[in-house]
């Protein structure tokens, strides 16, 4: 088992707080604005992609530094931080579908449910921000 890399951890919270941030003027517009907004719909979902993958590089580093073995896919690493205690159990069940949207994002592209991206921003503006609240007390002990 190796040490915790606070640095590596840090650099990723960073991303998802700052693409949190730069989500907020796309939550609050209406759908039809997102909708016609093609530069603000592609940002949305690149924002979302970038901070979800910082979250699985998080929880891949978090889970091979415990000792443990990366899972197979994506989902199961949320899961398995909320089985090793790093972020509690009602997190990680409802965190853990955001890595189905990133494969959506990143694989299937074209066919994109611009609705369910808009619903997604406002699930990580709350499950996000929670991630990092948890992850930042497992990192300083303070969990």
């Amino acid at each position: 088992m190796s040490p915790l890399d606070e640095a590596i951890v840090r650099k990723k919270l960073t991303v998802i707080v700052q693409n949190l941030k730069a989500l907020e003027p796309i939550r609050r517009m209406t759908r039809q604005e997102y909708l016609d907004d093609l530069y603000k719909r592609k940002a949305a979902e690149r924002l979302l992609q970038e901070l979800i993958e910082a979250a699985i590089d998080i929880n891949a580093h978090i889970i091979t530094q415990t000792g443990n073995v990366v899972p197979d896919n994506y989902y199961e690493s949320f899961t398995l931080l909320g089985d090793l205690k790093v972020i509690s159990h009602d997190l990680a069940r409802n965190i853990a579908p955001s890595a189905g949207l990133r494969n959506r994002l990143v694989h299937e592209y074209d066919l994109i449910d611009h609705d369910l991206v808009l619903d997604a921003i406002g699930l990580a503006e709350n499950l996000y921000a929670q991630y990092v609240k948890e992850i930042e007390s497992f990192i300083t002990g303070s969990k």
